[in-house]
């Protein structure tokens, strides 16, 4: 049997609570399933994810340039101090 060894890593502690209840739910605890992601790492030679920067969908980047108009132009667009306005506006 190898012997063990330590790693010692920060990581936020909400992250820690979360991925802890997670690796319970699937029968490991956090040493198993580090292991289990070094091995993985190993075996592909990478990262056994895919990591990549998200990008906003075509509706979405249409939304932010919508919204940054009205950002940079307040004067020129209807606003509204709640929900009640919102409904009236609509004639509900």
């Amino acid at each position: 049997m190898e012997k063990s060894s330590n790693i010692n890593i920060r990581i936020d502690n909400s992250l820690k609570k979360e991925a802890e209840a997670l690796f319970k739910r699937l029968g490991l605890n956090m040493s198993t399933a580090i292991n289990i992601f070094l091995s993985q790492s190993i075996k592909t030679g990478s990262i056994p994810f895919e990591i990549k920067e998200k990008k906003p969908n075509r509706r979405t980047r249409k939304a932010l340039k919508e919204a940054e108009k009205i950002v940079k132009n307040p004067d020129k667009y209807k606003s509204y101090k709640n929900m009640k306005e919102v409904y009236e506006d609509l004639g509900l």
